[in-house]
């Protein structure tokens, strides 16, 4: 499934459902761990299917950052991926909503979305960061997402030209349908 969605500035949001690893796009944002050291979910995905180079990158970056906060995010090159770069954005734990979670979750998308401005990416694809392992539901990591990407889209002229929201899972995939759809952008027809 895909649909896409259009901002007043031309600006692009699309949502698909599938595989974040066989999305093209300038730079994928990975929902790594603190200690950018590989592990499960989207984040040993984008590791299996990028190649060691991914790791290796980390590995050197590692020392001069040491355990990344939530909500920090650094960038390798994407290796077999079909993309330019890959930035590894640490994602809250969730524990109830009131230990700055959702100020953390936003800081993801932002710093990845800033990034790519710096790197002159014209798109770039998004997991649910922090929803899987991390505990953060859905239902509540959803909308800041999105609001973050469609603040972010309209108050900037840059580079960057398209957002994908990569779901994993017809569940998730309604969810932002339903989000976007409700957020009074115009459905995309190309």
């Amino acid at each position: 499934m895909e649909k896409g969605f259009r901002l007043p500035n031309g600006t692009r949001i699309r949502l698909v459902e599938g595989d974040i690893t066989r999305i093209p796009a300038d730079a994928i944002a990975n929902a790594a761990n603190a200690a950018l050291a590989g592990g499960a979910g989207v984040d040993g995905a984008i590791h299996r299917a990028g190649g060691p180079d991914i790791l290796r990158e980390l590995d050197e970056i590692r020392p001069r950052v040491g355990r990344l906060p939530a909500g920090q995010a650094v960038a390798t090159g994407a290796g077999r991926l079909p993309a330019r770069f890959v930035f590894h954005a640490v994602g809250p734990v969730y524990r109830d909503g009131r230990h700055g979670e959702a100020e953390a979750l936003a800081s993801c998308y932002r710093v990845c979305l800033e990034m790519a401005e710096e790197r002159g990416c014209r798109s770039i694809s998004f997991p649910a960061i922090s929803t899987g392992v991390y505990g953060y539901p859905a239902e509540e990591a959803a909308p800041i997402a999105t609001a973050e990407v469609r603040l972010f889209l309209e108050s900037r002229a840059g580079s960057l030209r398209e957002v994908i929201f990569v779901q994993f899972g017809e569940a998730a995939y309604r969810l932002y349908e339903r989000l976007l759809g409700e957020s009074g952008l115009q459905e995309a027809q190309d």
